[in-house]
């Protein structure tokens, strides 16, 4: 009987892997919306033990399918948020982020079985958290005659993403500490630039979105600063190696004009590090 019991167990287990493939795999948002909640309630509810699994590595992304990927530099430029279309390019390069930070945080939890069940937890939180972001966005878009695939995108967070598939170390530090943390410095100023249009109603509801992502986009940083430290402090690594992984990856140099001071620091940033990234004061 016992042998039963284990062996029941590790299917179910196997089993949420599965899940979580057929999730990061699919380009149907209602399927991946299931497919995280029914994964969340089995963590929730049991302890998902370290595994032999071995996960894929994706030749593409699931977006593929939807939309035309190009080169960052082709673009259109988001400028004009007079028109509709103007308006639409930038709906729909917010919805992007946001598609593919759904697949980023499955694949987190797909990608590393070692990592603690609390871990995988609060990374399915976050999948359902952006499955809510892209909704929003893409209800404005349908309210001004578009849908997510009319323009073209970016694989740059997809790329990200492959280039940490052998460390979770490096995945926190690049995907939620550095991508995320940088939205927290670009959100505020769409929503300025947005403000004295807000006449519009779709720009007003634009503005309203936004600072939900924004408020929730810190605690999805936070999440990951929190499991960047845990991975430092259980490998003996001092927490300073954020800035070697950010070298290796050529993002150190970046510009950054407008690092958010308060929400890096409520996100789990320390003020040294918000001043080695570029920040004038921090206090």
């Amino acid at each position: 009987m016992g042998c039963i019991l284990i062996s029941i167990g590790y299917n179910l287990l196997m089993n949420i892997y599965l899940l979580l493939e057929q999730a990061i795999t699919s380009d149907e948002i209602a399927l991946k919306e299931k497919l995280t909640l029914q994964c969340l309630a089995y963590c929730s509810k049991n302890d998902v033990k370290n595994t032999d699994f071995s996960p894929r590595i994706f030749q593409t992304p699931s977006y593929a399918s939807l939309c035309r990927i190009v080169d960052p530099r082709e673009l259109p430029a988001r400028k004009d948020f007079d028109t509709n279309e103007g308006l639409a390019t930038l709906i729909h390069a917010i919805a992007h982020i946001e598609y593919s930070a759904i697949d980023l945080a499955l694949d987190a939890v797909y990608r590393f079985p070692k990592m603690p069940t609390a871990y995988k937890r609060e990374w399915l939180e976050v999948a359902h958290d952006e499955i809510r972001h892209y909704q929003m966005l893409i209800a404005l878009l349908e309210r001004v005659g578009y849908r997510y695939g009319d323009f073209p995108v970016h694989c740059g967070l997809f790329d990200a993403a492959q280039h940490t598939v052998g460390s979770v170390l490096e995945r926190m530090a690049i995907i939620p500490r550095y991508y995320e943390a940088s939205g927290l410095d670009v959100n505020p100023q769409i929503i300025k630039k947005l403000e004295n249009k807000k006449k519009n109603p779709v720009v007003s509801a634009l503005i309203d979105a936004l600072h939900v992502i924004y408020e929730e986009e810190i605690v999805h940083v936070h999440k990951g600063d929190k499991w960047f430290k845990y991975i430092c402090k259980e490998e003996g690594l001092e927490e300073s190696i954020y800035f070697e992984i950010l070298e290796r990856y050529r993002l150190l140099s970046k510009h950054r004009p407008h690092l958010n001071v308060s929400a890096r620091k409520e996100a789990g940033f320390t003020c040294n590090e918000i001043l080695k990234l570029g920040a004038k004061t921090c206090h």
